[in-house]
């Protein structure tokens, strides 16, 4: 990884790095083309206590300058996930997704993958059917681009199928380290008793981040994440051999985040295996 411009975080920080500032000055003291993955949920614009709500197109403008000076940093091999949900006014739904699309285009993106976060819980809504789903657009600065599929397989639905006939007959039909994840991904969000539950009203589970690192980068790379608040998306990059660096504007946010990364080192954190089965009322206990 390239040098950082003078960081304003700890230098005694050797894998990662938090500061409490405005985002765009936390990009810019990172090179041009450092970075291997950024990767962040940036607010809705919905009027949540750590954001401020404003007209739809600020927030677009505000938006394609923290992307603008994304790209810049982004590795030629890199990867930006921007997950979003919807911005609602007065009942309408705007799909932040289809709105930031022609923003990263126009920065030369190309998409690689539209990914659809599910979970069980959400806003029990009156006037439409109740949204538990929000998007990650993938997205790449080349053709040329990381991507280990092996290491984000998941098991095969009959893993022990085999060629019925032909030249493979007999031979397993599908790959022995699994199969490729589909671009629907079900994992639960992080709510009241989840064990990675902090003050943050809107948080990453870290394995959503987990699958992401694994899949779009190398051990020592670089990840960053410029809306980091109780930093999950550092929390996944260190549990996996990478650098994690990020900041928020909330001094609250970053203590946290701080606390979490010093109780992973401890080996003491908490946080919900990737791998864990989704939680069926149906079966009995034990049984999921």
């Amino acid at each position: 990884m390239k040098d950082l411009v003078e960081p304003r975080f700890p230098k005694t920080d050797l894998d990662y790095g938090l500061a409490v500032c405005d985002n765009m000055d936390f990009l810019k003291q990172f090179r041009d083309e450092s970075v291997k993955l950024i990767v962040t949920s940036p607010p809705y614009n919905i009027g949540k206590s750590y954001e401020q709500r404003r007209p739809l197109e600020r927030y677009l403008e505000d938006q394609t300058t923290v992307i603008r000076e994304s790209a810049r940093i982004l590795a030629q091999d890199g990867s930006i996930c921007w997950q979003v949900g919807n911005h609602v006014d007065e009942g309408e739904v705007f799909p932040l997704d289809a709105l930031l699309y022609p923003v990263f285009k126009s920065f030369g993106m190309q998409l690689r993958n539209r990914i659809v976060w599910h979970f069980g819980h959400g806003l029990h809504c009156t006037k439409r059917f109740s949204g538990r789903h929000e998007t990650i657009l993938w997205f790449t600065k080349s053709g040329e681009y990381t991507f280990n599929l092996d290491a984000v397989r998941v098991p095969s639905k009959y893993p022990a199928k085999k060629h019925f006939k032909g030249p493979n007959a007999g031979k397993l039909s599908g790959n022995p380290l699994g199969k490729n994840p589909s671009d629907v991904w079900d994992i639960p969000n992080v709510k009241s008793n989840h064990v990675e539950k902090t003050i943050h009203p809107c948080q990453f589970p870290v394995a959503l981040v987990e699958r992401l690192v694994l899949g779009l980068t190398d051990p020592g790379d670089c990840v960053l994440d410029p809306y980091v608040g109780v930093g999950s998306s550092v929390l996944a990059a260190l549990k996996h051999g990478r650098k994690g660096y990020g900041c928020d504007l909330s001094a609250e946010y970053i203590a946290v985040a701080r606390e979490r990364i010093q109780s992973w080192q401890a080996g003491t954190l908490k946080t919900r295996p990737l791998d864990k089965p989704i939680y069926d009322p149906s079966l009995p206990r034990g049984g999921h």
